[in-house]
């Protein structure tokens, strides 16, 4: 077991800055009714693309979903349970949803190749309709959307998703336009199907990745494990870093441990205001809002940065 020097002025806030909720709120029933006509008109019209439209919806309202439980489960305090609070629920979630998301897709891919094959005719009035409607609800939701995603990380992601479907709707309803101009043009639904789809794939895989690595602990891309190491050494007293682990708890919290290595004459008064130092510093600089450190002199023979067979 080892002690851990915290250093004092943990009076950062770790709650990102106020998300307007009603908004997000009113944003997330429009994505939802538009994801329900959206696969009506693409059952009516027989159009597989408006209906791989209404899964890119989907993700939105997902995406939505996720933001506002986060942020509710956000303000839950730590227990004696869950002593970090319940803040990977998003990262769980997006995990479950973008793989789900990923299944369906595959499936359209199939039947977008079955339709190849054998061509069905659509109705692209209704098809280029349902998706003009879709369209309007996503200019709705970027307008409600943009001033929480100005503010706060998991937002700007659910905005990015609403004006990537925007444009989707935009190439469905070329598409309809294109069938009712050109009739055998039949090929263009299924076509569009693919090219959603894999669209889809490639932004879930995305989220699948980066979530995937919270999960695992790995480092965030930025600020690197050297640099932070780097920050620290600039102190007076500090001889040494090692033995360090920097991770993201989720898009909002990261993480710093590590064992200092002090010069041997530093009073034991004296660090506490280096403590302090190193932690305004990695929070200034880094956003890092956690902090962890073990003073210590000539105590670990191995002092390495990170160290190679880590049992703690």
């Amino acid at each position: 077991m080892h002690d851990h020097g915290h250093s004092h002025g943990h009076g950062h806030s770790h709650a990102p800055p106020a998300v307007p909720r009603k908004r997000l709120l009113q944003a997330m029933l429009i994505s939802m009714v538009i994801t329900v006509a959206q696969v009506i008109g693409g059952i009516i019209s027989g159009s597989l693309a408006l209906i791989s439209d209404a899964m890119h919806t989907v993700t939105d309202s997902l995406a939505l979903v996720i933001s506002f439980f986060a942020l509710k489960l956000g303000d839950r305090k730590s227990t004696m349970s869950f002593t970090f609070g319940l803040k990977r629920a998003e990262i769980m979630a997006a995990v479950l949803n973008s793989g789900i998301l990923i299944g369906i897709s595959v499936w359209l891919l199939y039947e977008a190749a079955v339709r190849f094959i054998h061509p069905e005719q659509v109705q692209p009035g209704i098809m280029a309709g349902v998706a003009a409607i879709g369209l309007i609800a996503n200019i709705v939701n970027t307008i409600l959307l943009q001033k929480g995603a100005k503010e706060n990380l998991n937002m700007r992601a659910a905005y990015l998703h609403v004006i990537s479907d925007a444009f989707v709707s935009v190439g469905v309803i070329l598409g309809g336009i294109a069938i009712m101009i050109w009739e055998n043009a039949v090929w263009i639904d299924p076509l569009l199907t693919v090219i959603i789809s894999l669209w889809l794939i490639r932004a879930s895989w995305s989220i699948v990745w980066k979530a995937s690595k919270v999960l695992m602990m790995a480092a965030p891309d930025e600020p690197g494990l050297e640099e932070v190491s780097a920050a620290i050494m600039k102190h007076e007293g500090v001889v040494n870093i090692h033995h360090a682990h920097l991770w993201a708890l989720n898009e909002q919290n990261v993480h710093f441990e590590a064992h200092v290595e002090v010069t041997g004459d530093l009073k034991v008064s004296d660090t506490m205001p280096l403590l302090d130092r190193i932690e305004k510093a990695l929070h200034e600089h880094f956003g890092i809002n956690h902090v962890t450190l073990q003073l210590e002199c000539g105590r670990c023979e191995e002092n390495g940065l990170v160290r190679e067979h880590d049992a703690e």
